[in-house]
């Protein structure tokens, strides 16, 4: 079933049969850790031989240098294992309603849905139904086509936003007497979850009805104070790349498919999500920090200086005594950006007035963009959490840079107007918040 007008399709979903143990099937989305492969080394050991997410995925921590071919080619022979020994089991089509509680909040409430991939563009100035909430790099897909190309299954970290500030969409069907699904802790000290299978169709329609209202165009520009601007209805939260993954497959398909009517009925059309509410309390954006390894540091801030200068803004740099005393938010100045950074030998706060852009991690990642151009072996990573910055930007060769948070009740409106935001600009929560891999759909026909 699928309500078209709101890009809503009602999966069939596969889950583990009775007897596999969840806590070892399922594993954190696989663009985490990926400065931290001890993490992953963990999970390795915890797995085991038993069944398990972590064999359909290739966590990016070892992305660079890998085959992708033969990972694509062992993935999608792990898959089709797990249709044909019975290890996964399809459930009647519906929705499933999660409840997921974090270290850092004891609920955070998602609905498992497909979204039709017709209403998605990730282009900066897109204006579908469904939008990237920040830049797509376009070089990190390929790898990921790669893997995904000839998979038979879908399994989805991807994480999708709905404004719903009166909470009519997702809150109320936790009121609903619902078949549990699933219930059980997830590794890694990461929380608890449970999920609820909701296949009744009057409900069903209920929540297509409540997102047609978000997406009525008269009460979408009341509310943003816009006029003839298209409507947004779902903004991508986490996951913008496995997203653009799957829309680039499924143009791949349509355009060497022989039937141009029967394709679009190809279940490839649609993507697995979970959609959250962005006013869910259990929700928090943190900032996603950046740490850069194999530089000078005292190059790059001579660079650095040079370079904003040359466009116009004015460059400075403070530094402190000790990283006891770097101020990690420091007081905003208005017509500066201000961004402490910590290295081996020094910390402090660079300070980049009348910027060209107007968000600090548009102002540091268009450098570091730049920068790298002529910096052989630079790498820049992107970091969840103060303390991994800290840890990491100390040692020789390496420096942090953090910034800070951005508002989730602004996320809607900025989007709406200025469009796609930079690239890794905010995080839905800590690496261990992050969406796990759990539910399963066919992609194949």
């Amino acid at each position: 079933m699928t309500f078209e007008d709101i890009a809503l399709h009602v999966p069939e979903v596969l889950l583990p049969r009775e007897g596999i143990d969840l806590s070892t099937w399922a594993v954190v989305a696989c663009d985490q850790y990926t400065s931290q492969p001890e993490y992953w080394e963990q999970v390795r050991n915890l797995v085991a031989d038993n069944a398990s997410t972590l064999h359909l995925i290739v966590p990016e921590a070892y992305l660079e240098g890998l085959d992708h071919k033969q990972a694509a080619g062992s993935i999608s022979a792990r898959m089709e294992q797990y249709l044909g020994d019975g290890t996964l089991v399809a459930h009647k089509p519906g929705f499933i309603l999660v409840d997921r509680k974090t270290s850092h909040s004891p609920s955070r409430k998602g609905l498992v849905v497909a979204l039709d991939l017709e209403h998605y563009d990730f282009s900066a100035d897109s204006t579908s139904l469904i939008r990237a909430t920040e830049g797509t790099v376009i070089d990190r897909l390929p790898p990921r086509i790669t893997i995904r190309r000839d998979a038979p299954l879908e399994l989805p970290h991807i994480m999708v936003l709905i404004d719903d500030p009166d909470c009519t969409v997702i809150e109320p069907l936790f009121e609903k007497d619902l078949k549990t699904l699933y219930d059980f802790e997830l590794m890694m000290n990461s929380g608890h979850i449970k999920g609820y299978l909701i296949d009744e169709s009057e409900t069903i329609a209920g929540i297509a009805g409540s997102l047609a209202r978000l997406a009525d165009p008269e009460p979408f520009a009341a509310k943003y104070h816009v006029s003839n601007e298209a409507v947004l209805l779902y903004a991508m939260g986490d996951g913008n790349h496995s997203l653009a993954t799957a829309k680039s497959i499924w143009e791949q398909i349509k355009e060497t498919a022989p039937d141009k009517a029967a394709v679009m009925h190809h279940p490839a059309r649609f993507s697995l999500v979970e959609l959250v509410n962005v006013h869910d309390p259990g929700l928090e954006f943190e900032p996603i920090h950046r740490v850069v390894f194999n530089i000078s540091v005292e190059d790059m801030l001579g660079h650095m200086k040079t370079w904003y200068e040359n466009q116009g803004s004015a460059f400075s740099c403070s530094t402190c005594g000790s990283p006891g005393e770097l101020q990690l938010c420091p007081e905003q100045v208005p017509g500066t950006h201000q961004i402490p950074f910590i290295s081996e030998k020094t910390c402090g706060i660079i300070a980049v007035s009348n910027p060209r852009l107007n968000l600090e991690v548009g102002t540091l990642q268009s450098f570091l963009d730049e920068y790298a151009r002529t910096t052989p072996g630079m790498k820049t990573d992107y970091i969840h959490g103060e303390d991994i910055v800290t840890g990491l930007g100390s040692q020789p060769g390496n420096i942090g840079f953090f910034l800070p948070t951005l508002s989730k009740h602004e996320l809607f409106k900025t989007i709406i107007v200025d469009g796609a935001l930079p690239r890794k600009t905010f995080s839905m929560g800590n690496a261990d918040e992050k969406r796990f891999y759990l539910e399963c759909r066919k992609i194949t026909d």
